[in-house]
This record gives C-alpha cells, structure tokens and sequence, in this order.
C-alpha cells in the first residue's frame, strides 16, 4: 500500500493505516524528538504525542508538498509547545556574538554529541536544533519561539560555545587515554 492510500485512510480514522504510518515514520520522527528533548524518555512521549496530533489533524494536509515535511513540522511544533515560558538570553551589547564559533567534532561519537545538545539548557538546546539540525533562518526561530532575531543569534551563539567546550574536553580525555 503506497503513502497516499495510507494518508487517506488514516483520515478515516482506520487504526491499521494509522500503525503503518508510524511503522514508517518514526524511527525517523524519534531522531527528531530526540533533538528537542533533554532524555530519551521525554523524546518517547513528544512522539506519541506528536503522532496523536498527526492523526487528529491529519485532514489539514492537503497533499501539496511532502508528507514527512508536514508531519516533521507537527512534531516540531508539538516539541516546542512543552517550553513555553521558557526564558531566552536577552541580546545587549555585551553578547552580541562577534564570530561564529568553530566546532571541531570530526572525531567525536553522534552519540556523544547528541548527549551533549541534550544537556545543553532548554533556550540554548531548541535555538540550536532549529538553526544547525533543522535548517531554520533567524528570523523563523525567531517567529516560532516568539523572540527577536537578536536572541537567537545570542542563543545559537551561546550553545555552540558551550558544546565547543564539552568537546574540546572530551578531546583532551581522548588523547590521554590513547597515550598510555
């Protein structure tokens, strides 16, 4: 059975439809909750949750564009929805980040990396996703998290200074204990 039928008949509200499309997508919609999550038992509900809300609002995708981009939104959003409140760095001239900040991680585990944007605070963690992991503009963070452009630049600027110290350091180990 091909995307389309199953779309179709998810919007009739047939449950085997509904389990082939989270067969499909959400190993993929997992990975995704996983970057706007700070564990693993949070990313496992925003897919359930995130899932119950593709399947309430399924009718609102009109076929035009992709199902996977529509539907990545939806879990976006529903991530996004549990920070509300969620206080950003304010932008004064002091922290208006100067450069981009570098991160050497060529040698550095996904799995690591993705502990360490997880640790990272709740403003730092979503600014980044959304620019770095998700290809979003400043200015649709911005819309998105009801900021101003100025914040998530200060934001993004600050998660990546401190994901650069966390891997400068797990570098350092690294080298040691391959000298011994």
């Amino acid at each position: 059975m091909g995307l389309d039928q199953i779309i179709n008949d998810c919007k009739k509200n047939n449950s085997k439809a509904q389990e082939q499309l989270y067969q499909l997508f959400s190993k993929k919609f997992f990975g995704v909750c996983l970057k706007y999550s700070s564990n693993y038992a949070d990313a496992e509900d925003n897919l359930q949750d995130g899932f119950l809300i593709i399947f309430r609002k399924i009718d609102q995708f009109n076929g035009k564009g992709s199902f996977e981009g529509w539907a990545k939104r939806v879990m976006i959003n529903n991530a996004l929805q549990k920070f509300k409140g969620v206080r950003y760095l304010e932008l004064t001239n002091e922290n208006i980040p100067e450069d981009d900040v570098e991160i050497d991680d060529e040698n550095v585990p996904i799995d690591y990396l993705m502990q360490i944007i997880q640790e990272l605070p709740d403003q730092y963690r979503l600014v980044f996703s959304l620019y770095v992991l998700d290809g979003y503009s400043h200015k649709e963070i911005a819309d998105t998290l009801k900021i101003t452009t100025g914040n998530t630049k200060s934001n993004l600027s600050r998660a990546r200074l401190i994901l650069k110290e966390k891997i400068e350091v797990y570098t350092r180990i690294e080298i040691k204990s391959l000298a011994k």
